[in-house]
């Protein structure tokens, strides 16, 4: 009877065990991964940029006070242009001291640098909308005042349709080249098993003008190209062969 008792939970403990050893004896699935790309390119529909005012004076109150009326100006010449209310925005101000370093005497003292003026700065960073509109809207700005432009960008303003388009194209990148190989190698591709993407959010934005200092006597229209916008997705995805 002992051995009977044995005997059977021998034979229960193998059975237990049998599924886990057929299990680490399954040969691993094979597979093949490829990484597809997608791009679609646009004309940009809206640019930003950057307009601001610099005045100098020998006291900080006449500075800014120069300053304050010039921006007055170009925010009023702004709105006039169509340009909205919410796609005008202050991006950096500041208030300066000029400071002049005195020579180092025929004995070795040097004089502590002393204020000369001020310097106030005052720029708003403004979205253009209709780009026939930006180089008539650069030209009125620097008319009446400003003469300071930090760069002109381009954008799309809606990116998710072309973003859609490019991952379309993306998969069938991936497909097309999964394919190839698979019959390359003699094998079949099996059902999918993972897809993941990698892709810029918003198209690039490449930068046509940078830190520009506009004399304030220019008044000759701004030629502005707007060049084309390319919004890139890449896609991965991993199939098992047969």
């Amino acid at each position: 009877m002992q051995k009977l008792t044995i005997a059977l939970a021998l034979t229960t403990s193998i059975l237990a065990i049998s599924p886990v050893a057929a299990e680490q004896t399954k040969p691993a699935m094979r597979i093949i991964s490829m990484v597809g790309h997608g791009v679609v390119k646009s004309a940009p529909d809206m640019a930003t940029v950057t307009v601001g005012v610099v005045r100098e004076a020998r006291t900080a109150r006449e500075a800014l006070s120069a300053n304050n009326a010039a921006m007055r100006e170009v925010i009023d010449t702004l709105k006039a242009a169509g340009i909205a209310e919410k796609d005008i925005q202050t991006s950096n101000f500041s208030v300066q001291p000029k400071y002049i370093y005195p020579k180092q005497s025929s004995t070795g003292e040097r004089q502590p640098p002393r204020i000369v003026g001020y310097t106030v700065s005052n720029n708003v960073t403004i979205a253009v909308r209709k780009l026939d509109a930006l180089g008539p809207v650069l030209d009125s700005v620097i008319s009446v005042g400003s003469n300071q432009v930090n760069g002109i960008s381009f954008s799309i303003a809606e990116p998710k349709p072309l973003q859609n388009e490019a991952r379309k194209r993306a998969t069938a990148d991936a497909i097309a080249k999964a394919q190839l190989y698979a019959e390359a190698a003699g094998v079949t591709l099996g059902p999918i098993q993972s897809i993941s993407e990698r892709g810029s959010p918003r198209p690039p934005r490449p930068y046509l003008r940078q830190a520009a200092n506009v004399s304030m006597a220019a008044a000759e229209a701004v030629p502005v190209a707007q060049g084309e916008q390319a919004v890139k997705m890449q896609v991965y995805i991993t199939w098992e062969i047969k």
